[in-house]
């Protein structure tokens, strides 16, 4: 199994036994609102984060920690995350509305 799809299954894994729906944001997650918006009517030039989809913030996330995407805070943010702690992060914001 490749690596983003072993990501996707580990991501729908974690929205299936609830962590997503959790009220409770994991750690790290609350860092994410310094720079990206948590509400749709903020005009910003850093994407929103809050309900998208969870395989595609963490494949961000992991790029930007490998150094695949260029970032300008987001590479040395990412690293500072393992990958579980990615997964959750991207599947409790993927929830939020």
């Amino acid at each position: 199994m490749g690596a983003t799809r072993a990501a996707v299954v580990a991501v729908l894994t974690f929205i299936a036994t609830g962590v997503a729906g959790a009220a409770d944001p994991p750690p790290g997650a609350t860092s994410c609102s310094g720079c990206h918006a948590t509400r749709a009517n903020v005009d910003t030039p850093v994407p929103r984060l809050v309900g998208r989809d969870a395989a595609d913030i963490a494949a961000a996330t992991t790029a930007f920690r490998s150094g695949q995407r260029a970032g300008t805070v987001m590479d040395r943010i990412a690293k500072g995350f393992s990958d579980d702690e990615v997964r959750a992060i991207a599947a409790w914001l993927a929830a939020q509305r």
